[in-house]
């Protein structure tokens, strides 16, 4: 490969702009004049599609920028003061958000997981654990459970499994929160049974990614029941998190719930991956986890890799050992045949 040419990158799937129909939109509509701060007609369009696509008539809906900040924000206000969140010791509030909840006043209480996924019996074991310990009241008390789809392992929690996190949630009246960040690829995935219906029903509050799903920025924070989370417009406001141009952000979204593009923009990254996923383990690459949506995590040996990433940007993950290394590639809705063709050339 030529080394004045650019490489090619697979670091994350959120690397380019936005689908062309958001664009578009964004020009059509740039010189109206709009209320504010999610009021405008863009935004409540946008909340009516995907209470539709919910099927969830009443539910609240607010439209934040990023992943960290809707975490922080929407975790905080469901959490008393003395509480903390259950999350895998590998969720992205544990170790990807530089302590944003923490920052808060909230610990992450990390549990032990599976390829990325919780069990409804760890947080049932934890919970209980909590409830039966007479120092209790000298501890951080279990008050929310905080799962995503897809985990950070690129994983899926089976429709069975929501079912059975949510059932324990309930029974020990405690909410649980899903981080939404790379949804659209979830539901484009052939293995995935879980619908925005299920998820509607099974969760306090969850969000739709849109940053890493075809938007410029933004993430649509779900509540399904109105007024769970009181004042929460003002919360976001106080946390400096309300945008002045909230049509903005409202219009990205009410263009990917227009038509189905929301449903439709991760088959291109699941295709994608798939694709690449078969020609590794054809080639004798080791896959670190089984993932089957837009994330390959390889592991590589070290020499290996030092060549290969003079040519394809890749994520660092994590050393598996002394002369090994785990690298994560993700596809995205704009990943092109091409730039496939390009990858497996090189690998």
């Amino acid at each position: 490969m030529n080394s004045n040419l650019p490489k090619l990158s697979f670091a994350s799937d959120y690397m380019e702009g936005a689908h062309p129909l958001i664009l578009q939109r964004l020009l059509e509509t740039n010189m109206l004049k709009t209320a504010g701060y999610g009021l405008d007609e863009f935004s409540h369009a946008a909340r009516q599609k995907i209470r539709r696509a919910c099927q969830t008539p009443d539910a609240d809906i607010f439209f934040l920028t990023g992943g960290t900040q809707t975490n922080a924000i929407i975790i905080g206000a469901l959490l008393k003061p003395y509480q903390g969140v259950i999350a895998a010791a590998s969720g992205h509030i544990s170790i990807h958000e530089a302590g944003a909840i923490e920052a808060g006043g909230h610990k992450v209480l990390a549990l032990p997981h599976r390829n990325g996924k919780l069990s409804a019996e760890a947080i049932e074991a934890y919970i209980r654990s909590y409830w039966q310990d007479e120092n209790r009241e000298h501890m951080v008390m279990p008050g929310l459970v905080y799962i995503s789809q897809p985990t950070e392992y690129g994983t899926l929690y089976s429709l069975e499994e929501l079912e059975q996190i949510s059932a324990v949630c309930r029974s020990s009246q405690i909410p649980l929160y899903l981080d939404g960040a790379r949804l659209a690829y979830a539901l484009a995935c052939p293995e995935n049974d879980a619908t925005l219906p299920d998820l509607a029903r099974l969760c306090t509050a969850f969000y739709i990614g849109g940053t890493k799903c075809g938007a410029l920025f933004g993430e649509a924070a779900v509540i399904p029941k109105q007024n769970c989370i009181p004042h929460l417009f003002t919360i976001i406001k106080q946390q400096g998190a309300l945008l002045a141009k909230g049509r903005i952000a409202g219009l990205q979204f009410d263009t990917l719930f227009s038509e189905g593009l929301y449903f439709r923009i991760g088959h291109n990254a699941i295709d994608a991956a798939r694709r690449i996923r078969q020609a590794l383990l054809e080639r004798g690459y080791k896959l670190a986890f089984p993932s089957p949506t837009n994330q390959i995590f390889i592991e590589f040996e070290d020499s290996k890799l030092k060549t290969i990433s003079s040519q394809i940007e890749l994520s660092y993950w994590e050393k598996s050992d002394e002369t090994h290394t785990i690298m994560r590639l993700a596809t995205s809705w704009a990943t092109s045949a091409e730039d496939v063709e390009a990858l497996l050339s090189i690998i």
